[in-house]
């Protein structure tokens, strides 16, 4: 593989592995989630498409009405220390200008967006990387980010199927999971990782430290 940045997958979970977010910021130990991040020195962060709509697009839908873009390409609208990424397979969500912003947008896609949504993505100073025919290739696409954008440490923050993307793509160099002492324990809720195939085998990982807190949080690091 070619240069490709460090890549962590950082959640906060109950003790069954549960991550919604509605119930993890209920958990004693949601205020250590942030600066347990924070100290992963990963200034560029990686969302879900489901995430993001939640917590940081605008409300509505861009419907493309134009050509697909059909190719591998990107644009580079700022230069910064860190990105917000957000992984968006077709080109649906809206977005605020990121003119200033010193954590800017960088909206991932494949190949199948349309051209009318990126240059939406354009007008808002928004950076933006495609590749994958119908899938995002994340491969691909964390060598653009490292060759282009000059991103050496990324944090993978949600939701468990994006996790088990970059997992199932080989691109997790370390696992760092915060969890909360609770349970969630309803029925189909989102995992930490989630979506692989059924007869995908167990992945080993390698403990590399285990931080225990007063309110009953404990912060696991797992390397791969």
């Amino acid at each position: 593989m070619a240069d490709k940045p460090y890549v962590i997958c950082h959640m906060m979970a109950s003790v069954d592995g549960r991550i919604d977010c509605g119930m993890t910021i209920k958990l004693r130990g949601n205020d250590e989630y942030y600066a347990t991040l924070d100290a992963l020195d990963a200034p560029t962060r990686v969302s879900g498409r489901v995430t993001a709509r939640t917590e940081m697009a605008l409300s509505g839908e861009f419907r493309s009405e134009g050509e697909a873009l059909g190719a591998a390409g990107f644009g580079r609208a700022a230069a910064a220390d860190g990105y917000n990424i957000v992984v968006d397979t077709k080109g649906t969500l809206l977005w605020p200008d990121q003119s200033g912003n010193p954590m800017p947008l960088l909206v991932l896609t494949s190949e199948q967006v349309g051209k009318d949504y990126l240059a939406y993505l354009d007008e808002r100073h928004i950076s933006w990387i495609a590749c994958g025919d119908g899938h995002i290739d994340l491969v691909r696409a964390c060598e653009i980010l490292a060759d282009e954008f000059g991103v050496e440490r990324m944090a993978v923050v949600g939701g468990g199927h994006i996790n088990a993307g970059f997992l199932d793509a080989g691109l997790l160099n370390e696992v760092s999971v915060l969890i909360g002492p609770g349970i969630d324990g309803r029925g189909g809720m989102v995992s930490v990782f989630d979506g692989l195939p059924m007869d995908r085998e167990p992945i080993a990982l390698k403990l590399e430290s285990v931080t225990p807190y007063d309110d009953g949080a404990v912060w696991l690091r797992y390397s791969l």
